[in-house]
């Protein structure tokens, strides 16, 4: 099997750097996870609960080096959401801050290092199938159990095009502005590593002085953005900050208003910087498309193109490829980082691949005269908050355990709530908040007369969208 992050390739070269000062050179990163790793038995399930610290870090590293699969999740996730995962998976054991330790009433510490522990959770054997090495939640904060099958060749593969086309060096210095447990962070983390760059690690936010003055500190070269993260920098008038050695900016996660995307291409032109706009999906890895930067000023409204080793395709509802230009279909991508499937409970983890390198994406788009493809809209009820991929139906439950009369509808950053009583507006606020983390500014409640329905008792969305919008 090949590994992930060898002791030979790049040794005294720095791998991380945090901002509390801490660091590991290639191999001590690799010593660290060796001695982890000889303290797990067999090849089990493990639940990391992620925050950018160089305990997570390393956690991350080492389970993935070594084959064990492992669940990757927000380690400030509401406990009740947590415990019904951990109910749902039984995992053998749980890589955590030591602070949360006060949660699980009994646990047997197995190995500690860098503010972080190693617990054995269930002895209970996990049938696996030898392809996973990695699980992504689906549905942002709702808690669903649902998770993306990430195989070794999906990262590997994923991490290697997006190397690729970012031309990324082991001179390179990413800083993570986004969350490890986050697919488009780990994909960041993951292309970095693999070239022997040096990955700057912060849980500050973009929003912060402590994340600007690391970035100067320890000369940032890169950071990815969601939509929300590029809204914020523009208010923080990033092009007149002080950043030399920062030279490439990444967006993907969401659809940014294309205006803000053409204004950050030539601000970033003029201030010798370039702005790369992808487009992907937790379940290709993160990644699968890409702005090519010669073509960014001119096609600023585009998703661009597939990333080296995939491809596009358009297909009509008759399930036949759309060959024209300018005309709308779903985009189907196909690539050896397309993932191996879902899963919803501990007996899917055996599962093989169901996708066989093949992904509907569930999104409307065209492709124009040039070959570079638009996203126009989304089948499914999905929408991204703030980089997160969120369920209006999820969200919609958690809002039903305050009132039954509700509905959800939303678009990129904005979820709606219809409710017919007025009095429970500020619970509901309070309970979406609690369960999600998302910020308070993601969603609007609208009170109503009452919620439109069909003879069989369905929600009306769209009559919803058409009376308030």
């Amino acid at each position: 099997m090949r590994a992930f992050i060898a002791a030979g390739n790049f040794s005294d070269k720095m791998a991380v750097i945090t901002d509390y000062g801490d660091f590991l050179t290639y191999s001590q990163l690799y010593k660290e996870l060796n001695k982890l790793n000889s303290s797990i038995s067999g090849r089990p399930l493990i639940f990391c609960l992620c925050e950018n610290t160089i305990g997570s870090f390393i956690g991350y590293c080492a389970f993935l080096n070594n084959g064990f699969p492992a669940v990757m999740l927000d380690s400030s996730k509401d406990w009740e959401i947590l415990r019904n995962l951990l109910v749902t998976y039984e995992p053998n054991y749980i890589w955590m801050p030591k602070s949360k330790l006060c949660g699980f009433d009994i646990c047997e510490i197995v190995y500690e290092v860098y503010g972080y522990v190693l617990i054995r959770y269930s002895d209970r054997k996990c049938e696996m199938s030898d392809e996973l090495a990695l699980l992504l939640t689906t549905s942002g904060s709702t808690g669903s159990p649902k998770l993306v099958r990430l195989s070794r060749v999906n990262i590997l593969s994923n991490a290697e095009s997006i190397a690729d086309y970012l031309e990324i060096t082991s001179a390179e210095r990413p800083i993570t502005s986004l969350p490890m447990h986050y697919s488009y962070g780990l994909s960041v983390i993951n292309s970095h590593l693999m070239k022997g760059a040096t990955i700057l690690l912060t849980d500050y936010s973009v929003i912060q002085k402590e994340f600007w003055t690391f970035v100067q500190r320890e000369k940032a070269t890169s950071l990815a953005g969601v939509p929300y993260t590029y809204e914020m920098l523009r208010r923080l008038k990033i092009f007149q900050m002080n950043l030399p050695d920062l030279k490439i900016m990444t967006q993907a996660g969401g659809k940014l208003n294309a205006e803000f995307v053409q204004e950050y291409i030539c601000k970033a032109e003029e201030t010798g910087k370039k702005f790369i706009v992808m487009y992907g999906q937790t379940e290709a890895t993160a990644r699968m498309s890409y702005l090519p930067w010669k073509w960014a000023a001119e096609k600023y409204r585009s998703v661009g193109i597939a990333i080296p080793g995939g491809q596009f395709i358009l297909m009509n509802s008759d399930g036949q490829e759309i060959t024209e230009s300018y005309v709308d279909g779903e985009l189907v991508y196909s690539g050896a980082n397309v993932s191996l499937g879902y899963a919803e409970c501990r007996a899917d983890l055996s599962k093989s691949d169901d996708n066989h390198g093949v992904l509907h994406t569930g999104d409307i788009a065209y492709r124009d005269v040039d070959g570079f493809y638009y996203i126009v809209g989304r089948i499914k009820r999905f929408v991204k908050i703030y980089g997160n991929r969120v369920s209006l139906d999820a969200t919609e439950q958690l809002v039903k355990t305050v009132t039954s009369s509700c509905a959800c509808v939303g678009v990129d950053d904005k979820i709606t709530v219809f409710i017919t009583d007025f009095d429970k507006q500020e619970e509901i606020k309070a309970v979406l908040f609690q369960k999600t983390g998302l910020n308070p500014r993601a969603f609007v409640i609208k009170v109503v007369d009452s919620i439109p329905q069909n003879s069989s008792g369905k929600v009306q969305y769209a009559e919803l969208v058409r009376l308030f919008f």
